[in-house]
């Protein structure tokens, strides 16, 4: 460690077996999706251990930011190698989702047995609506922490309407985001547009060390066949091949189907569960017809009720569709496998990129060119959870929603439109509990279970009341 630090701005790496402890309380702990998760580990980390720096830390966050899947555990993963190499990567990663996918996986057994029974769509009818308010609680958070000039609102701006509007894939988005934050850093260099204002740094970087990783290329291969080793199980030693052959003509086994789908998921959608989500939908509840359209909302009502990432929700999918569709096995049987493959398929990737990419992301760490495109990209993903916030509320509010063409192209397919709901379906008991919960968490700055709580008691008697009467 370099002497010259003053004293109150070293920092010693803590051991192995702290660090554990406090990833533990971390995981146990990472109520409010990924805005929450990532102030909570900020607060930890950064603030109250003074692990690794603020520079440090909004660098590795931006890189999460830019990769496919849950951006809250590829942090901590980062966080952990940072410290530990790959053993502390693992360890960081593996305790952040492990007790939210355990509470899931129950909370999936009980509402796949009693959702027939008449009070769990209204115990369900009050969440939607805290959701609703939640979803945009952590806009705002994330907003504030991510648009720092009047160019990243433009980004953002123009992220909501490509998707709003367009509809356009999210990936295309990210790219489009990441060239126009280069194109913005050359504009600015040229002293023709005002300079960002830069954050106060605290000190010098903390005495933390990345590990390099050895032959990163065999590393990468090793972990992706990790990833897809699953299949091996699902149908034999022979048969990965004939399962991904099976699976696009459509004609294979739903777990062979939840594994595939879920790992082709994890690759090709970012910005976690608020943008993964309508793809998902999409495709398990249109396709699949693993889930019905409301019990998508059902799903991620359960994992804002539980720690850890909200793309558990996913596992939420997998069980109903293993439950629903049990192959040679007790119906909970097959959704504790359902739910086991979409996580492994989920969460492993998130691993992979951490492992193979952070070594050079940490020597880019000074990277002008690659700060710029970071920062739009982050901007971008403001954007995409507006796109959802707007969907979310749609959908909660009224009973029906449809969409409608601004303008269609020869073929006679709407090119640009607006989903647009049908006014008069209004759900006015919906519409009062969403405001309840926007008072608890804004006005008076209650928790999250604290605002899920109440709007469940809510919805309780607004169905109760709708009964009586």
């Amino acid at each position: 460690m370099n002497k010259a630090i003053a004293a109150e701005d070293i920092v010693a790496a803590p051991t192995l077996r702290e660090a554990v402890r406090v990833w533990a309380w971390i995981g146990c702990l990472s109520f409010g999706g990924p805005a929450g998760q990532i102030a909570l580990m900020h607060k930890t980390i950064v603030d109250e251990k003074r692990w690794i720096s603020e520079e440090r830390f909004l660098h590795a966050l931006n890189f999460c930011m830019l990769l496919p899947g849950p951006e809250a555990q590829q942090l901590a993963t980062y966080i952990g190698w940072l410290m530990h190499g790959v053993r502390g990567g693992f360890i960081a990663g593996l305790l952040f989702i492990l007790p939210g996918f355990l509470v899931i996986l129950i909370l999936s057994s009980l509402y796949a047995i009693f959702q027939e029974a008449a009070w769990l769509p209204a115990l369900f009818f009050g969440v939607k609506a805290a959701v609703l308010a939640i979803v945009i609680e952590a806009l705002l958070r994330v907003s504030r922490r991510a648009l720092k000039e009047r160019f990243h609102y433009y980004v953002a701006g123009a992220s909501f309407l490509a998707l709003f509007l367009l509809n356009l894939p999210f990936p295309l988005i990210i790219v489009l985001a990441g060239a126009a934050g280069l194109l913005w850093m050359q504009y600015r260099q040229r002293g023709l547009a005002t300079p960002m204002p830069q954050t106060a740094r605290r000190g010098r970087l903390p005495a933390v060390t990345p590990h390099t990783i050895a032959r990163p290329l065999v590393v990468l291969v090793f972990w992706i066949l990790v990833w897809q080793s699953p299949l091996f199980f699902i149908r034999g030693l022979d048969a990965p091949m004939d399962l991904i052959a099976e699976t696009l003509s459509g004609e294979t086994n739903v777990f062979g189907a939840v594994f595939i789908f879920f790992s082709k998921m994890a690759v090709i959608t970012f910005g976690g569960a608020y943008a993964v989500l309508s793809y998902v939908a999409q495709v398990a509840v249109g396709h699949y017809a693993w889930l019905q359209p409301g019990e998508m909302l059902d799903g991620l009502a359960l994992a804002e009720t539980t720690p850890g990432p909200l793309v558990l929700v996913l596992c939420f999918v997998g069980f109903l569709a293993g439950y629903r569709n049990p192959i040679a096995m007790a119906p909970l049987a097959g959704g504790v496998l359902g739910a086991f493959l979409a996580a492994w398929a989920t969460f492993v990737p998130s691993f992979i990129w951490i492992f193979a990419g952070a070594p050079y992301i940490e020597k880019l760490r000074n990277n002008e060119k690659l700060s710029a495109a970071l920062s739009a990209i982050t901007a971008a993903v403001v954007g995409v959870i507006l796109n959802l916030a707007l969907w979310f509320g749609l959908h909660v509010l009224f009973a029906e929603v449809g969409r409608v063409a601004l303008f269609s192209g020869r073929t006679g397919l709407p090119i640009i439109g607006v989903a647009w709901p049908q006014w008069w379906t209004l759900d006015a008991a919906a519409l009062g509990i969403f405001v309840l919960a926007s008072i608890l968490l804004f006005r008076f700055k209650k928790g999250i279970l604290t605002a899920i709580g109440i709007s469940t008691v809510a919805g309780l008697l607004a169905k109760a009341a709708v009964a009586v009467l």
